[in-house]
Order: C-alpha cells, then structure tokens, then sequence
C-alpha cells in the first residue's frame, strides 16, 4: 500500500468507526478530525482536546521529552483542489502547548489506519495503528461504535527510559455535532459527567450527561479506555490543564528503588498523590469536561511495548433532520425518529467495549487479503471500506440500511449548505453504480431491495427516493428531485440489484416475495416507454443526471436491456419459463433496434432531438452502464462484442482528458490532472444545452469504465484510467479515502468494488453453486454473497479456495482463460 509522506498528507483523512455507526478520521499528520458521532454528516465537526501525546523521561538528567503525537498542520497548498476540505486542520492556530513532532508517515491496509513519527529528540520510536473491526459478510461485526488505537513504543537508546502515553478525549454528549466549540464551552454542554473507571487492570472514563432527556438527539455516553492501569484526570477543563498534569505525574517509588516491575507501577500508580486536583461533579451550564489517562511505560534498551487506547462511543437517538424533498408535509415540529441499530444490539459504550474485546483483531484477515492484489488496485479496494462506512450509510434501529447521496460538505455549499445527507435517501439511481455495500454485506444489499421495492406505487413504477419512516405517504405522483420524475434508469436498476441479491444467496422465496411488483414494473416500463413494442424505449426518460433523456439512447437502453436478461434468468429460476422466452424474445428485438439505431462506427450514440440535455452525437462514458451490469450478472454480451470493445476505446480516446479549464460546473478535475468526463463530443455537434454534468469527472463512472475495460482485455486502458483517478487523490490535494461529487464519500464511487470481480473474473451464483474465476495464477481475494476469503490459480490451472469467514457452497469451478 501507498505511503503518504510530506505533502502528499495534508489532505489525507481517513475514515474510522463502525457501519453506520459513526465516524472520526485520523489524519496522516496524526490528529483526529471529521468528528461525527451523533448522526449528523459534517466534514468540519471538530472536537477540541482529543488528542494523544508522549513524554518520555529518564533517570538521569536532563531527559524529558515531551510531544504531541501529530505534526505540525502542513501549509496550504498554493492552488487548492475545489470542492473539497479534508485538507482543513480545525486547530491549525490553537494546537494543545506541546510541540508536535517533526514529522510523520501515513499508510493504510482497510480497516487499518497507520502513522509513524519521527523527532530526532525522541529517544524512542512510536508507531500507531488504529482500526475499527471489519468483517465481510457480518454487517454487526463490522458496526461497532469504536476505534482502536494501538500505539508501539520501542525503546532506541542504550539506557532505560520511562514515560506516560497521554491519550485525551473531550466529552462531547449534548453537542449537536455542528456549534462550534470553543475550548471546552458550547451551547449544548452542561451537566456533563465523567466517572473513572477502573476494572480488571484496565483504566478508563465513562462519559456521559444525565442532564439530557432519554430521548434527546445528542444524549449518549463515550468512552475512553486503555487496556493498562493508568493514572486518571476525569475532568479537565482545557488541553493545558491536561498536558500540564501530564508533566508533573510521577512514580516515585519504582525509581527510588529501581524496581519496574508490573506490580510495582501499579501500586505506585494506586498511591499517587494528586498533581492537578481537577473539578469535581457535573459540568457547569454551557461547557463540558476532557478526560485523560496517562498509561505509564517502561523500556530497557531496545525493548519495545503496546498500549492500546479505545473510543467508544453509544448515541441512540437518530431523527429525520434532512430535507426529504417533495411537497410541504404537514407534520410541524414533529420528530420523526429512526433510532440506531447499534443500540438495539448495546446497553452502553461499555457494552460496546466489551463485545471489541472478545475479537479485537477482526479485520486482519480482510486487510491480508486485499493486499495481495497489485497496486494501484488494491488501494482501490482498499478504499472502498471506508465509503461503506462513512457516514452517507447509515442502519435504524430495525435494522434496515439506508444511505444519502453522499454527506454535504464543500462540494454542495452553493445550494444546500455543508450540514447534514446530501440529497435523500436511497436514491436508486446514484445507488445503480454502488457494489462494494450490497457485495461485501449481501444482507444489507437486500435490505435496500425491501425498502426499494416497499415503496412503489400503485401503477408500479418506482420513486427514485425513499420518504423515511417508509410509513409516510411516500413520492408518488409529484415531483420528486434530481430529477424532477421518477428515475427511469433508476427503475430498470432495481431489477439488475434484484438479482444480484439473489445470485449472492437471498434465496428463492425472497424473490417470490417480490416478483409480482417485479413483473408490474417491467410491464409499467413497456406501456409508459415501449408502446410500439419494438422494444425501444422512448420518449422522456428520466435519469441520474438530474435532466431527462429523449428517444433512444444507449444508457436507458443498455439497462433496459441488461433488466430485460436478468428478468429471464430469475424467471427461469422460478420455473416460468413462458415469461422468460418472452423476456428473452423482447430482448432480443430490443437489441437489434438499439444496435441498428444508435451505431455510429465508432460508439453508440443518439439521434438529435433537439430537447435540452440530449447529448445527440455525443459520446456518452456511460454509454455502456447496462454492459458494466451485464458483465456483473453473468448474462453475457449485451451487444455484439467487437461494437462493445470498440465503443470502449472510443470512450477512452475521446473522454480520458489531460488538462482542464474552467466549465461553469462542479470541478473534480482540474488544471493538468487527467481525468474521464461525462461526455464529449469529438466530432462537433455539441448542443447549445448539452447534458447536464458533461464536463464534470465522476469517479463512479470512471471505475465503470475501467472495469469494462478490464472484461474485455482492454488492460491498459483501464489502467490509465485509474491511475489517473488515484494520482488526483494522492493526498496532496485531495483525499484518497473521500470521492466528492454532490457531497463527500459519494455513493456512486461505490463502483469502485466492480474492478475487483472484473480483474480476477470472479463469477459465483449462490443459486447454482458455480463457480468461475478467470484470473493469471496468483492470489486474490474474493467476497461471494455466503462466502469469503482468497482464491489461488496455480500454474497447472488448479484453482484452490480458502474460505475464511462464511461458508461457500461449490457444485463446479470453471477457470477461465
């Protein structure tokens, strides 16, 4: 995996905590920010006072080092990238009064985040790596509220040195996530309690604020805690007061008598007289308390020893607080609560704690396993976690998945300010690019199937939002938002996501469940778009890019054609086999009049209609969504292939583009970077309203694209497509943990997932327990909707699974060359 030094940190911010459960990011300068625990998306939530630090002393003098575990904030850069801030360092002029480090070093392996520091007065070496338990398959397992922060601290010199690695945490219940907090003082602090707590050789401080009404947004506990006995200050009132205890905490009697024994220090740590008295009860109106441990050390020369520090953290209470679109809703200052599914599994964030410490290392085997791919794919993968557990995702308390576009944040500042989800909820047609949720948590992949196809109306098609609680009268028969109609591509998706779901073992019944509104839709499609049942669709199709298209075009038509084989397949999976000869008859005159229509020699385009948006002879990157689909499902050529290779060099050669200047629209690519654009027209005929977004770069559709690239032996141009999108977020610049298009950890990046399956060629169906893997010997990892782990081709084409969390049911294994 990559390694961030020097510049190339500052916009490094790297994602931590639980699936729907929370967020903070741990910045490759070592301090923590993006705090966002209490279920409200807000890239600039900054908690003050969290931090950790180091002092480390000797026996003789005059050695007393001490640091804050981060370096100093690195300059802006000269020419900032727009629509982004995970270069923001909230403290920038305010750091706690240590001084930093001289430097450090970032590098990542999901779920594992690590930093190495480097000071030349330091006479140890520290190292940090934190994480949060991910475990593919299990959505519970990977949900937990906490971080763990996992410090190595070797001792380099020829003498004995000693020490206390200072962790702090602020106490933030009653903050809504958003004020400002000036030193310990908001307007949402006061009654705050921290209690210590001591058991079984661990040292921690329970946080809470029993002030707060049970259901109160920002009511909950927190937690700081380490896995040794440590000298306690329960309530500060500033990062000054912390540090200065920190200096003058001392154990007395291991150093007059030599003995640094375990027992020793833990004695000595019972009987320390109080250096800072602190404060006592709860806190007063308007400001909170921090919290410190300060865990003491002790290294021979050469020696080295752990210490791990924990945040835990439990806030229950979700509500609608976001725009849900639509008309005016008569509902007043009603609250509309949600809950959080981790607190129906949780008493408390000692609870939360506990349940960590019975497999604290579960994600070493998925972060093992992505690495052995080659770069820069395995930072692909690797990034795909932390876009699953951002907060645009999010599970209430029944246990449902929903997610946001993305989280607002700079990107949507123009419209709809930098607080809160970004363009709501489950949006089907952003969520036709998403894989790494719904293939990494089959579950929950299924649960948004639930949701999606819950909401239908009456006349069978689908809104391309979803109205939370799902009880309310949901985005029937008005205008909705991005776009103003129901999504078409949207709708034909929801059958693509159907079968996905089963294929990665939701079973049979499930889809019996949901095949009637499945049959409704595809007949509601043809006599809303198709009513000359020649199998084009026509007329005004809504789509993601928030406009409508006109008369055929390949980005409908593909979907409709990929919905169109998969309705086949699961017809023929439930034995009805005169509607799936049908389906298939359909698609079969369906694609011969979207080929015969739309080929232009080089792409599939679209007649001029002369309507906005339409991008007439334009070349259209998305041309061939419903083939990226195809390719996923295992349905084959959509259209003849050497037209799909073809189409794919042209979307390359004419939309791959070095060099921007300024279009009027959202920049993700700009100055001499390299990037894939929506659309182009290469031989002119650009419309005076041309689709809308054309000049922007979405990395969702850039990863579409690479991965069809990669299905059909178009190797180097997949790669230049992706090294050109990891090298604009090399951390320089912009983060390579964060896609922004309409929002920060954009959802349509989840495509991401897709290279992984089109670069090993790995096939499975739950159903048919077949397997087919296409990859060059090597290793490689897998996630198969019941099963994961890696799969290895020898030289001699035998192909050998190791399974590692779930179970995977293979009736024959075709390796494909």
């Amino acid at each position: 995996m990559r390694t961030y030094t020097g510049d190339q940190r500052r916009a490094v911010a790297f994602g931590l905590g639980g699936l729907g459960a929370g967020h903070v990011a741990l910045g490759a300068d070592g301090a923590l920010r993006q705090w966002q625990l209490h279920h409200r998306p807000n890239h600039r939530g900054f908690l003050p006072d969290s931090f950790f630090a180091l002092r480390v002393s000797s026996i003789e003098p005059p050695g007393d080092v001490c640091r804050l575990l981060r370096s100093a904030p690195i300059a802006p850069h000269p020419h900032p990238a727009p629509n982004v801030n995970d270069d923001l360092v909230p403290d920038a002029d305010h750091l706690p009064p240590w001084p930093t480090v001289e430097s450090t070093e970032f590098s990542a392996s999901y779920p594992f985040a690590r930093v190495g520091y480097q000071d030349a007065a330091l006479p140890v070496d520290v190292r940090l790596e934190a994480h949060t338990p991910f475990v593919p398959l299990d959505a519970d397992a990977s949900g937990l509220p906490l971080v763990s922060y996992v410090f190595a601290i070797r001792n380099r010199t020829a003498e004995l040195r000693h020490g206390w690695l200072v962790a702090s945490l602020q106490n933030a219940t009653g903050w809504d996530g958003v004020a400002p907090i000036d030193g310990v003082r908001s307007p949402g602090y006061g009654g705050n309690v921290n209690r210590l707590l001591k058991r079984n050789g661990q040292s921690g401080v329970l946080m809470d604020n029993p002030a707060l009404a049970d259901g109160d947004p920002t009511a909950g506990e927190m937690l700081l805690w380490s896995d040794r006995p440590a000298a306690v200050l329960p309530r500060a009132g500033s990062a000054a007061e912390t540090l200065r205890w920190a200096e003058a905490i001392k154990l007395v009697t291991p150093v007059q008598l030599w003995d640094f024994s375990r027992e020793t220090i833990d004695r000595a740590l019972e009987s320390m007289p109080p250096t800072v008295r602190g404060a006592h009860g709860p806190s007063p109106a308007g400001q909170t308390w921090d919290a410190a441990l300060a865990v003491p050390f002790v290294l021979a020369p050469g020696e080295e020893t752990t210490i791990e520090v924990v945040h835990a953290w439990y806030f229950p209470n979700r509500y609608v607080d976001w725009d849900q679109f639509g008309p005016e809703r008569p509902y007043g200052r009603s609250q509309l609560w949600l809950g959080t599914h981790y607190a129906t599994r949780f008493g408390g964030a000692l609870d939360v704690l506990d349940h960590y410490r019975a497999n604290p290392r579960a994600g070493a085997d998925w972060s093992t396993a992505v690495e052995t791919l080659p770069e820069p794919l395995a930072e692909v993968i690797s990034a795909q976690g932390t876009l699953v557990r951002s907060p645009t995702i999010f599970r209430t308390a029944d246990g449902v998945v929903h997610g946001f576009e993305g989280g607002l944040g700079a990107s949507t500042r123009n419209f709809d300010g930098d607080v809160g989800g970004s363009c709501p909820v489950d949006c089907n047609h952003v969520y036709n690019y998403e894989q790494a949720l719904s293939r990494l948590f089959p579950q929950l992949g299924t649960s948004m199937r639930d949701t999606e196809w819950s909401i239908r109306a009456p006349e069978g098609y689908l809104p391309h939002r979803a109205v939370l609680p799902t009880w309310l009268p949901q985005l029937h028969g008005v205008e909705i938002g991005g776009p103003a109609a129901p999504a078409l591509d949207g709708m034909l998706g929801a059958v693509l996501k159907t079968y996905r779901s089963v294929r990665d073992g939701a079973g049979l019944d499930w889809l019996r469940g949901h095949w009637p509104a499945l049959r409704q839709l595809l007949d509601h499609v043809r006599d809303r778009w198709d009513a000359d049942g020649d199998g084009v669709l026509r007329g005004q199709q809504p789509v993601t890019y928030d406009i409508a298209l006109h008369g055929p075009n390949m980005f409908v038509g593909g979907l409709w054609l990929a919905a169109l084989r998969a309705a086949e397949e699961m017809g023929r999976l439930l034995s009805e086999h005169t509607g799936a000869d049908a389906d298939r008859a359909l698609f079969e005159l369906a694609r011969k009049g979207y080929d015969e229509l739309l080929w232009n020699g080089e792409y599939y385009g679209q007649p001029t209609t002369g309507e906005a948006y339409d991008f007439g002879s334009g070349c259209l990157s998305d041309q061939l969504l419903g083939q990226w689909w195809a390719n996923q499902l295992d349905l084959g050529h959509l259209l003849p292939g050497d037209r799909i290779r073809a189409a794919l060099e042209a979307i390359v050669r004419y939309n791959l583009r070095t060099g921007f200047d300024d279009h009027g629209y959202r920049v993700f690519a700009d100055g001499d970077e390299t990037g894939l654009v929506v659309c182009s027209w290469p031989h002119g005929g650009r419309p005076e309203v041309p689709l809308r977004y054309c000049d922007e770069v979405w990395t969702g559709v850039e990863y579409t694209v690479a991965a069809l690239c990669l299905a059909e032996g178009l190797d180097d141009q997949a790669g230049r497509i992706v090294t050109a999108l990891r090298g604009r977020h090399d951390g320089e610049r912009r983060n390579p943990f964060n896609e922004v298009e309409c929002g920060d950890h954009y959802a349509r990046a989840m495509a991401g997932w897709s290279l992984l399956d089109a670069f090993t060629g790995f096939r499975y169906s739950a159903v048919t327990r077949h397997l087919r893997v296409g990859a060059k010997p090597g290793t490689y990892p897998f996630v198969a909707g019941t099963g994961w782990g890696t799969f290895t081709v020898t030289e001699d084409d035998e192909v050998r699974l190791d399974v590692r969390g779930g179970e995977l049911r293979t009736t024959t294994i075709e390796l494909m060359r």
